[in-house]
This record gives C-alpha cells, structure tokens and sequence, in this order.
C-alpha cells in the first residue's frame, strides 16, 4: 500500500514522479504499440507486471528489458540540464540536443536511441538539419513527445506557476506548435506541478487551476467568472501566447469525479486504453493517464501496469501516469525492482535527488 499523503515529503514526491515516469517508460519498452490486443497477450501473457524486452521485429527491437526508449533518453537529457544550470537554459537544452541526440538520428523512425524516433523529433531533426534555427523547427505532431520531457521542467518549478507555465510553454514550442497540443500539455504540466506540493487529485483541482488564471499565474483566456458562472463586465482580449480556451485546465477534475463515481465503472482499469482510445494523440493520452492517476492515487504500480497493459500507445501512457502516480505517492511508493530493474536506475535517483535540492 502506499503512504498516506500527508506523509509525503515534497521531495519525496518531486523524486517519485521522475522516477514514476523513467520506469513507465521502460516497463512498456517491448510491449509497445501493440494495438491487437490479442496480440499482446499472446507475446507477453495475460498480465504485464515487469521489465520485458522487446520481440524481434517489433519496436525498440534489440534494447534489452529495462532500457529507456528514446522519451527517457530526452527526459534524461532535459533534467541533466535542469540541474546543471539550476533552471531552465533554453539555450543549453537545444545546445544538448543538438550535439547528444541529432547526431545520432537519420530521419528514419527506427533509428536513434531507444530504437524509434517521434514524428515532432523527426520533423525537428529535418529543420536543423536544412539550417533553420530553433524556433522554427516546430511541426504539427498531436502526440505527447513534449510532454514526457517537459515534466522535469514542471517539478523544477512546481512551487513557481507562473515561472513553470513560461518555460514549459517556451520548451514545447520547439517542437510542437499546434495550439491544441501546447495548451493539453501545460495543462498536465500544471497539474503535475500542483500535486507535487501535496493539493489533491480530485474533483476540485480544477478550481485551484482555474483560480491561478484568474491571478494570472497561467496563461489561459477565459470569459467565465468564478466556477464557469455567466460572465460579469466586460470581456478581457485574449493576449498574445494565451491558449484560447481553459477548457485542458477542466479535464482533470471531471475524469477525477468519474474515477471515484461507483456509477461510472472501467473494469478491469487496463481497459482505460479502450475507453479514452489507443493512439499517440494527446486527448487520448492524457485523460487516461489522469484516469489512472485519479483512481490508483499513490498507488504507483497499479497505475503504471494498467497503463503498459492497456495496448497501444502504452509507453507514453505509463510515462504520464507513472509521473502522476509518483507525485502522489512519492519515491517511497515505488516497487523496489522497478528500480533495480531499470537500466541507469542509479543515474536516475541521482537526478531526480538533484531536481528536488534545486525546488525552492
């Protein structure tokens, strides 16, 4: 079982959620994209509960079981540069990854660590490689590639919002510069942030969000007052690099509400995949991964399996909900073998110990 949440440290919670996502990542390393569910079952059994390798011919084919696929490599990547510049340097990230990644790619998918290469990473790559300079090499992918990395940048500024909001907002935009995409991706960032200094994942969580735009702590346009009341005065325009709508802020509680509703059942919860849909996007992965949160709390092993069997996507679904499930729970909460079975699992802890020194 895990802790109580009010006997989690916030540093514990801050290393839980890096970790939380690092292991995520790997558990669903060789049972990746299987979008037959049939199929997965009949590779890798009834229950996914450990590392595994992947099959031949499959994705990340030849990583041994344990290994991170290329959305841990950046996630590690991100967080060595949090931590080496004590925040976030943009000119340093793209600096790394310029020199530690892009050189490794070929624009093909299956190439580069981890064995596979995202559609926003690829189109990057391709731009650097024609001479645009940062800032103009943002594509149109609807996946959440930004979001595994962008956590590290949520937790370094978990007690600063609006600090947390700018630099994650900066960072996804060099690679994704769908509107859409930036505002669902702030917002989990956002979330993230929150729960790592102990506020609840439940029904009122959006309230809080939605008050730090009113205090304009986050950058959303909204026309309602209070609880999404009717509108009172005049309308405020809409600012450059605010998202139009609050409405990604919205999703969490409502999922919260269902994830404890004895009315509203997912049985068994791996069927979240089902549910919320199997593909890369991000209004299937994140309402997932928050379902899994919501109803699994702190329970991050229960989270982070029910989202690797759940098919498809799994990789990044585990990876969300991992760090969410690590927020809540803390390091403490975490399964021992998972960290003796990741690959780099001691380079991990160290970085994510590094991370917590430098919030506050």
């Amino acid at each position: 079982m895990p802790p109580t949440p009010s006997s989690v440290s916030r540093t514990s919670r801050i290393q839980g959620a890096l970790l939380g996502a690092f292991i995520g990542d790997a558990l669903a390393l060789g049972p990746h994209w299987y979008y037959d569910l049939d199929a997965l079952k009949r590779d890798y059994g009834d229950w996914v509960s450990d590392y595994a390798a992947p099959k031949p011919g499959r994705y990340h084919g030849g990583l041994p079981a344990g290994a991170s696929s290329q959305a841990g490599f950046i996630l590690a990547l991100t967080t060595r540069s949090l931590v080496d510049c004590g925040g976030y340097d943009e000119a340093d990230f793209c600096a790394r990854m310029d020199r530690e990644l892009f050189p490794l790619l070929d624009g093909t998918p299956m190439a580069g660590p981890g064995g596979y290469t995202s559609q926003s990473i690829r189109e990057a790559w391709r731009k650097r490689r024609a001479g645009l300079p940062w800032g103009q090499v943002a594509g149109l992918a609807d996946n959440t590639e930004a979001a595994e990395r962008v956590l590290a940048i949520a937790l370094r500024y978990a007690d600063e919002p609006a600090q947390l909001a700018r630099h994650v907002s900066s960072n996804v935009a060099l690679t994704q510069r769908d509107p859409t995409v930036g505002a669902m991706t702030l917002a989990f960032a956002a979330v993230l942030g929150q729960l790592v200094n102990g506020v609840a994942l439940d029904g009122d969580l959006s309230g809080r969000l939605m008050g730090m735009v009113k205090s304009g702590e986050l950058p959303f346009h909204t026309v309602t007052s209070g609880e999404l009341d009717v509108p009172q005065g005049a309308e405020a325009p809409l600012q450059a690099g605010q998202f139009a709508s609050p409405d990604a802020l919205l999703t969490v509680s409502s999922i919260a509400r269902a994830a404890h509703d004895p009315a509203v059942a997912i049985e068994p919860a791996s069927k979240v995949g089902l549910v919320y849909g199997l593909p890369c996007a991000v209004y299937h992965q994140f309402p997932a991964a928050y379902y899994l949160a919501a109803r699994f709390q702190g329970d991050m092993e229960q989270g982070v399996l029910n989202a690797v069997n759940a098919g498809g996507q799994n990789q990044a679904r585990a990876m969300l909900a991992g760090a969410l499930c690590g927020a809540l729970g803390g390091l403490e909460a975490i399964p021992a073998r998972f960290i003796a079975g990741l690959e780099k699992g001691e380079e991990y802890l160290a970085l994510a110990k590094a991370v917590a020194e430098r919030v506050g």
